[in-house]
């Protein structure tokens, strides 16, 4: 099920790499290795990987940086990136979400655990893939299939999870929907995040949606929904 996927691990302890490796293997991914933020981005040119596990703390250059870079780049802004850190503060966690993160796991941590969030992070990947259907509200558009997002016909760079996440609000059709609920759709039942996780994330996704911005509301004390201004204007 996993043939062809490829996984780049982005680790200074070679020990910590190997492991990770040698259970991403068994479990039928093909994996590669960095130990420092310039060997990672080179890895990068050579072969487009489906996920990357980024540790924060790197020699050269660091974690914050490559998963920076990653982003600023179309052709790896989807890419999902799993941050590995051995901070203890949720800030850090916080700021790893800013950066454009899908998903962060402190150390220590149990690999076969890491293993099985890297499955579901692909798996999610996978079905937003399927899914064939053409969102658009106002001036956005989302198209499932090419996982590409355009604000009044110009093209907008998302991370895997801001993508999740306008889709899960387009698709509501205008509910609310709250934040556990965008939690659970967009980051899998299993996930323990903060509130504050997933308002960093829709902090990032107003920023690029430009134009559109204001059309991601919060509804205070429940949630968030995409409504179109000038809509809510003609019914009022």
């Amino acid at each position: 099920m996993n043939s062809g996927k490829l996984i780049l691990v982005v680790e200074d302890e070679r020990d910590l790499s190997d492991v990770l490796c040698y259970h991403l293997q068994r479990e039928g991914y093909e994996c590669r290795q960095a130990g420092d933020g310039e060997a990672a981005l080179a890895e990068v040119q050579r072969a487009r990987p489906d996920l990357i596990v980024l540790d924060r703390m790197l020699p050269k250059l660091s974690g914050d940086e490559v998963a920076t870079r990653l982003r600023r780049d179309d052709r790896t802004a989807d890419v999902p990136i799993i941050m590995l850190t051995a901070r203890a503060e949720d800030t850090d966690e916080l700021v790893g979400f800013a950066l454009g993160a899908d998903d962060y796991v402190r150390k220590p941590f149990s690999v076969k655990l890491l293993v099985a969030r890297i499955a579901a992070l692909l798996r999610r990947g996978e079905q937003a893939r399927q899914e064939r259907d053409v969102l658009s509200a106002g001036p956005v558009l989302v198209d499932r299939a090419r996982h590409e997002v355009t604000v009044a016909g110009q093209p907008v760079t998302l991370t895997a999870t801001e993508f999740r996440i306008l889709a899960a609000l387009l698709a509501a059709g205008g509910r609310v929907l709250t934040r556990g609920q965008l939690i659970d759709t967009v980051l899998g039942h299993n996930v323990v995040v903060t509130d504050r996780t997933m308002d960093v994330h829709i902090a990032a996704l107003r920023k690029k949606l430009g134009p559109a911005a204001d059309c991601v509301q919060t509804v205070r004390g429940v949630g968030y929904t995409f409504r179109v201004r000038s809509a809510e204007t003609a019914t009022e």
